[in-house]
């Protein structure tokens, strides 16, 4: 069917057996899900079951890349992951960029799947059509920098690597998947790598990508670039670390555990701030023009010598939501986490929610291990973060995630800001009442990119006041749809405007590249997508129930700021949470209708 932008099969590697496979992907579930997010929830959907445990040797990791992944466009980066979560329990989508996506498509392979246990550890090696299960004991017990630092003699880069860290190796369920100094964040994917005893996969590819009409395709990825080049300057220049200050002021940025939205050191960890003082280098993932990643380095003090590249979310949540206004201590924590393998936004939620027991007494210096867990202790958020990751005194507890504390301690839910086990992004939905729907109808828990980020439209459009409630509901499916299928393409979000990918898509570049046009398609591809993602935790036993925000966002108004006065009641969030339902062809449990799966195509898989 296609021409271009597919390599039309996937492997298939089960670590109990130690067998290779490679599998044909039906050209059909290309055309109806692209690629990357929606053709990986796709094969989820029929081989993670119910009754399959997170950290199970029947857990899988569905990688895919999309149509435009590693092609000559900008930011042809991204690789997206499906398995089950240990953090949420439940279907969870992620994604990441760095240079192995694209290699592995170069490899001929538009997938991975890896599925089993492998009896000690190994690491797996792609290098074109050659793949080899590797053993991996002398990996095992190291950081990713150490692991990268071992396989890049092979692949020739850092960020061709998948590697998991000492967090995961102790099943901690906010590890992450390091790609380089990139990462397969959210939900616990680390954990799932680790419990098979696969310690890395690296991969080199040197094939071509067909293309349907290369001179057209060229023409307009030049003008693609140019345009992304002009447009995201600022991305450039400050990497998404431009957004810290903009949120302070407009009363959303979540300080002390969402106890506000306002935080008083904003002044020592604005991007301005960073750029002056710990700035080194801009690094950009695979043909990326705009390089937003800014490498930071200490200079002095107590952290002299750290380095990472913190982005907005790193910054808010293990900056202001800690209390913390101490940059240092923030690149430090960034550093260990990405070493360690540990998601930096749940990390830095869990640790404000336990600072905010400690300084409310529930918690003591016995838990901590002697440490003065207060907000604003940068020291003592650093000391926790290794603590989690090696799982010692409370740390043990915190690495179980936000569902596992609950278990332990149902009566502190009311201070655990999450939604379906995946705590908040940087932004407090008071300041934006459509976020608290991005937030609560997210389909893998929490989350501004899944869920959508609609603070754009909320402070820019005329469409829309960020507290008006009529008209969120249409607004946020809208967005999702249009998440759902540019994370199925293959591009980083931050370029997606410079190829015309909107919410009304527009022009000729996946028919240039596979033949296909898809263009007018798109829409009603990312909500199929959505669709079939909603089915999924549906069968895994959420519903509307499941899709509450905080108790805290919606029964404690904003104590000051240009938000004060503001909270997402239940009358407020229920009335958006019904449009939304209506919007999207569900009822009012959040189960998507017979007949919005007929009209969506996905009728035939319930069969």
């Amino acid at each position: 069917m296609f021409s271009g932008g597919y390599q039309g099969k996937y492997l298939r590697i089960n670590l109990t057996n130690r067998t290779i496979e490679e599998g044909k992907i039906n050209p059909e579930w290309q055309r109806k899900f692209l690629g990357g997010r929606g053709l990986a929830a796709r094969f989820y959907y029929d081989e993670i079951g119910n009754d399959i445990k997170p950290l199970s040797s029947d857990n899988k990791l569905i990688f895919f890349t999309g149509p435009l992944t590693g092609t000559i466009g900008p930011a042809t980066t991204k690789i997206g992951l499906a398995t089950k979560s240990p953090e949420t329990r439940q279907y969870l989508c992620s994604n990441g960029g760095g240079f192995f996506g694209p290699h592995l498509k170069k490899s001929g392979y538009d997938g991975l799947i890896i599925e089993g246990k492998a009896n000690k550890p190994v690491y797996t090696l792609i290098e074109d059509n050659q793949i080899k299960i590797k053993q991996g004991g002398n990996l095992w017990g190291k950081t990713t920098k150490e692991v990268n630092k071992k396989l890049k003699e092979i692949v020739g880069r850092e960020d061709q690597i998948l590697s998991c860290g000492p967090a995961a190796e102790n099943r901690v369920r906010l590890s992450c998947i390091q790609i380089g100094e990139r990462s397969i964040g959210r939900g616990g994917a680390g954990a799932v790598m680790a419990s098979k005893n696969l310690k890395a996969i690296a991969v080199k590819g040197t094939g071509e990508i067909a293309v349907n009409e290369s001179s057209k395709f060229k023409e307009v990825m030049k003008d693609a670039i140019s345009y992304v080049r002009k447009s995201k300057a600022n991305h450039t220049k400050y990497g998404t670390a431009q957004y810290t200050a903009i949120m302070n002021e407009l009363g959303c940025y979540p300080t002390r555990n969402f106890q506000t939205g306002v935080f008083d050191g904003i002044d020592t960890i604005t991007a301005e701030y960073m750029k002056e003082n710990f700035f080194i280098k801009n690094q950009a993932c695979f043909r990326c023009p705009v390089a937003c990643a800014q490498l930071c380095e200490v200079r002095e003090g107590n952290f002299k010598g750290a380095k990472s590249d913190p982005e907005y979310e790193s910054i808010g949540t293990l900056g202001a939501v800690c209390g913390v206004s101490d940059f240092a201590a923030i690149i430090k924590a960034n550093e260990i986490c990405d070493e360690l393998g540990i998601d930096t936004m749940s990390v830095g939620v869990i640790i404000g929610f336990a600072m905010e027991l400690f300084e409310r007494g529930y918690i003591t210096k016995k838990e901590t291990g002697g440490l003065e867990l207060k907000f604003g202790n940068g020291v003592a958020m650093v000391n926790m973060i290794e603590k989690i990751a090696k799982r010692e005194d409370i740390g043990d507890l915190l690495a179980e995630g936000m569902l596992g504390i609950a278990e332990k301690m149902p009566k502190m839910q009311r201070y655990m800001m999450h939604v379906k086990g995946l705590p908040l992004a940087a932004y407090d939905p008071r300041g934006f009442y459509g976020n608290a729907l991005t937030y609560g109808t997210s389909s893998r828990g929490a989350c501004h990119n899944v869920g959508g980020w609609s603070i754009r439209d909320e402070l820019l459009s005329d469409k829309y006041d960020r507290f008006a409630v009529k008209g969120k509901g249409k607004l946020i499916k809208s967005i999702q749809d249009t998440r759902g299928y540019i994370d199925s393409l293959g591009i980083c979000t931050v370029v997606r405007s410079g190829y015309g990918f909107t919410d009304k898509p527009q022009g000729k570049v996946l028919e240039y590249l596979t033949g296909y046009d898809f263009t007018s398609e798109l829409m009603t591809i990312g909500e199929r997508i959505y669709t079939l993602e909603r089915l999924i935790i549906n069968r895994e036993g959420r519903f509307r129930k499941d899709d509450m925000i905080p108790v805290r966002l919606r029964t404690e108004k904003m104590p000051e700021g240009q938000a004060k006065g503001h909270v997402v009641s239940d009358e407020i969030y229920n009335t958006m949470l019904d449009e939304y339902y209506e919007a999207r062809g569900w009822d009012m449990n959040g189960r998507p209708t017979k007949e919005r799966l007929y009209e969506l195509s996905l009728d035939n898989i319930l069969t």
